[in-house]
């Protein structure tokens, strides 16, 4: 074989490779506009915001599992239970998010235990209503165990259920520690999904008439709860 041959062949080899990477690249789109369609006909066929919100955070789940399961080579995740360093940070709820969770509080929670949590809750909201910036806060979720794991984990809001973070140390400095690091990368095709889950339940509210902005926890939770 020639030199000017195998040049060619190789030549050849990388723009067949090429195209199969180019149309892998538009195949692995389409997973998200899929779920962007799904997760908003979900939302948009629930009776009301709180089923909606059932459905696509089931979506959201099934989505993920299978995502772990069958793509190869995936950056590691380093979040584990116990672990409670993000449940300091400001979480802002969808339509349909904190009435759901309400929802499962009064099917779980004794008397006792809601009104302890009203207490917790209502200390947070007047927190959160007094910052210049609620989304800098470094509170102490009111839903955070004794025992450092959320209490309402089945139905965790959204954005606790996005966080995928890559070390459970950086996460510790940033949250509770002064430093110059700046902020935590997290998992980029799932923080895609929830994304697109967050924005399909703002639409659907806003197409039912009700209001679509995002909430903070705390005050979003004593009105849903107090409803």
């Amino acid at each position: 074989m020639s030199a000017h041959q195998s040049h060619g062949r190789t030549a050849a080899s990388i723009a067949e490779l090429g195209a199969l990477t180019r149309s892998l690249a538009e195949r692995y789109e389409t997973i998200f506009s899929t779920f962007r369609a799904e997760a908003q006909a979900r939302a948009d066929e629930a009776a009301t915001l709180v089923d909606a919100a059932l459905g696509v955070i089931e979506l959201l789940s099934a989505v993920g599992l299978a995502y772990g399961e069958h793509f190869p080579n995936q950056r590691s995740i380093d979040c584990a239970a116990g672990c409670a360093a993000c449940c300091h940070l400001a979480v802002a709820t969808p339509p349909g998010v904190a009435a759901m969770i309400a929802s499962y509080i009064t099917a779980h929670f004794t008397d006792e235990e809601r009104g302890a949590l009203m207490a917790r809750l209502r200390d947070a909201a007047a927190i959160v209503e007094a910052a210049d910036d609620p989304a800098r806060l470094r509170l102490r979720c009111p839903l955070l165990g004794p025992d450092e794991r959320c209490g309402v984990y089945p139905v965790r809001p959204i954005s606790c259920r996005a966080f995928t973070s890559p070390s459970r140390a950086l996460c510790r400095r940033l949250v509770f520690e002064v430093t110059d690091e700046t902020g935590i990368s997290q998992h980029p095709a799932l923080f895609r999904f929830h994304q697109d889950a967050t924005t399909a339940l703002q639409r659907t509210a806003r197409n039912r008439g009700q209001p679509a902005a995002q909430e903070m926890l705390a005050p979003a939770l004593i009105r849903a709860l107090e409803a």
